[in-house]
């Protein structure tokens, strides 16, 4: 495998190296073409005083879905820092979540996402309109 691929199939695999994610086990089902799709397994941990996933659990699978579709976006030649997101949690969710990331636009280095949580019957859970810098990678 020449360095070139080698650099380009690690930028496409460092979402797997995020600790917070990994401590999450959440799970990417695809990004690519500024479209993404993460999920995640209810456990006890992950609950909050009702049964349902925590609302900072919901809010991190919109973050990281939007955030992936963008950088998906550019091929993963960048990353992608949030700078705004806006979310609205519609009920409370039970089960395995499912997070669906897609770009609306990009202009001037800046990513225009939107995301959207269901739960393991369907459900809409949540909703997000998020921006998303283009950063160079470390």
């Amino acid at each position: 495998m020449s360095a070139d691929v080698a650099a380009a199939t690690a930028r496409r695999n460092a979402f797997a190296g995020v600790p917070f994610t990994r401590l999450l086990d959440m799970r990417r089902e695809f990004s690519e073409g500024g479209r993404a799709r993460f999920v995640i397994d209810a456990r006890p941990e992950l609950q909050n005083i009702i049964g349902a996933m925590h609302g900072g659990v919901v809010a991190t699978l919109l973050d990281v879905a939007m955030a992936s579709a963008a950088v998906s976006k550019v091929d993963f030649e960048m990353t992608a820092v949030t700078l705004s997101m806006n979310s609205t949690f519609i009920r409370p969710g039970h089960g395995r979540l499912t997070a669906d990331g897609n770009v609306l636009d990009v202009d001037d280095a800046v990513a225009l996402c939107q995301a959207s949580v269901v739960d393991e019957d369907g459900s809409l859970v949540a909703r997000a309109l998020g921006s998303f810098r283009y950063l160079p990678h470390r």
